[in-house]
């Protein structure tokens, strides 16, 4: 795994083959950043399940002005940490979920949200999310999913199926 356009073009990922871990495939993540390339430029980012960061250091390659990660898993944020040696325009956090969108006073351009398949994760993030007003204006909401149903009351830009994956991008707008 690497990155794929950039700053930090061709830069090794570590951590991604961890228990609990799956890699955003290379045509996808390529794919889903040449979807979303024009608000990466100076974005407030958060890649709330980091896994391995790829997500996150991929929009910081882009030139987002920083990037916030947060994962629940030691393990996996000790190669998040060795993943981000050289950067330093970053936040890490080691919280559920839950617990880092609700107590942080942030809010984001883009947000990430790329959780374990099966946990069902995306619709209660996204609800604390717009209950919280983390999510600026306009500001991107991007959705890695297999099975779950979406329902959040954010425009969908776009929706993209790789496999058995699915890439959602929601957009802060009224519908």
């Amino acid at each position: 795994m690497r990155i794929i356009s950039g700053k930090y073009k061709g830069r090794n990922i570590k951590g991604y083959d961890i228990d609990g871990t799956r890699p955003t495939m290379d045509r996808v993540k390529e794919s889903l950043f040449g979807s979303i390339q024009n608000y990466i430029q100076n974005s407030v980012c958060l890649d709330l399940f980091a896994g391995s960061g790829s997500l996150g250091i991929e929009a910081i390659s882009n030139g987002a002005q920083i990037c916030y990660f947060n994962d629940s898993n030691k393990e996996v944020v000790k190669f998040l940490k060795e993943n981000l040696k050289g950067i330093d325009n970053y936040v890490i956090s080691n919280k559920e979920y839950n617990k880092f969108l609700n107590e942080t006073n942030e809010q984001f351009d883009i947000i990430f949200l790329d959780p374990p398949y099966k946990m069902n994760l995306i619709n209660p993030s996204i609800d604390i999310i717009i209950k919280r007003n983390l999510l600026k204006e306009n500001g991107l909401i991007i959705c890695e999913y297999e099975t779950e149903q979406i329902n959040c009351g954010l425009k969908l830009i776009k929706e993209k199926k790789y496999g058995s994956k699915k890439i959602n991008i929601y957009k802060n707008e009224l519908i």
